[in-house]
């Protein structure tokens, strides 16, 4: 099981980010899928998820209606979607299957800053 999250990066307040995450070693698509986040000098916190179909998804308060999960099962991708970036979304964004552990993946960088 692995997963590479990519394109986080340096983006000002108000900006926004598109995160993908490349998954391999399991059916993908029969899996619930989840975003997760682990800001500085804290605990890593769920963000959102999204059900194996698509077609049901759950945010975390602090970001709905500013962020969207998606995926794309014949690619084995999971996007997050981030517009209105605040500086409190800084962090490290991860993807993992809904109700697993490890292993993690690296994770991408979102810095948001002035």
């Amino acid at each position: 099981v692995q997963f590479v999250e990519s394109g986080g990066g340096l983006v000002q307040p108000g900006g926004s980010l598109r995160l993908s995450c490349a998954a391999s070693g399991f059916t993908f698509s029969t899996v619930n899928m989840q975003w997760y986040r682990r800001p500085p000098g804290k605990e890593r916190e769920w963000v959102a998820v999204i059900s194996s179909t698509g077609g049901s998804t759950s945010y975390t308060d602090s970001v709905k209606g500013r962020f969207t999960i998606s995926r794309d099962n014949a690619k084995n991708t999971v996007y997050l979607q981030m517009n209105s970036l605040k500086l409190e979304d800084t962090a490290v964004y991860y993807c993992n299957r809904a109700g697993w552990g490890p292993p993690w993946g690296q994770g991408t960088q979102v810095t948001v800053s002035q």
